[in-house]
């Protein structure tokens, strides 16, 4: 699984998701124009607001940047997983390797028009999956946007609990803003 150009996971898609193939893998420094729109349209701006999940109410501005990107796509102890179907990518996430046996999860980014079709939850399951498999984590953490009630619930369906631990948000000039940060046993064998 160390092929940055390997799959990670294969799912048929199904209602409400197209009916082609879809298939996670990693990204390469091919993807990373690609996948900033994605994020970008997904996170912030007009176009977020067609998901049910997005910042754009609450930050503006950039996600990330192009930079950001091809330095996680280079990065061995990052790797940034997307999903894609015959004509587009449609959906990221991003895991990175922090000490003790923990890794963290981000940027997870699904095409606003493709949302609650099932692609968030195929996009942690492989994000877990590549934690314990490449980089032999036994916990999974990420921070979430304390106002993000609903994101929030949705991590806590897939297992993720609240550790009771805040940190602020990197973005200065927002205010009152923070992160409340969540994690998860990794069990795979």
């Amino acid at each position: 699984m160390t092929d940055p150009a390997s799959t990670v996971g294969r799912r048929t898609a199904s209602a409400p998701r197209s009916d082609r193939d879809t298939s996670i893998r990693f990204a390469t420094a091919a993807d990373v124009i690609p996948l900033h729109a994605l994020i970008e349209s997904g996170y912030r701006g007009d176009s977020a607001r067609l998901g049910w999940t997005h910042e754009a109410d609450i930050v503006e501005g950039e996600r990330t940047t192009i930079e950001e990107l091809r330095a996680i796509v280079d990065d061995p102890g990052s790797r940034m997983l997307v999903i894609q179907d015959a004509a587009a990518l449609v959906g990221c996430v991003h895991v990175r390797k922090k000490s003790g046996g923990l890794c963290y999860l981000g940027m997870l980014c699904v095409a606003p028009r493709r949302q609650a079709g099932g692609i968030g939850k195929d996009l942690i399951a492989a994000a877990e999956r590549t934690a314990v498999e490449v980089f032999s984590a036994e916990r999974m953490e990420m921070t979430v946007i304390d106002r993000r009630s609903e994101l929030i619930a949705f991590y806590e369906r897939r297992g993720y609990a609240p550790t009771g631990e805040r940190r602020a948000f990197p973005v200065p000039v927002v205010s009152n803003l923070n992160f409340v940060v969540l994690s998860k046993p990794l069990a795979f064998v």
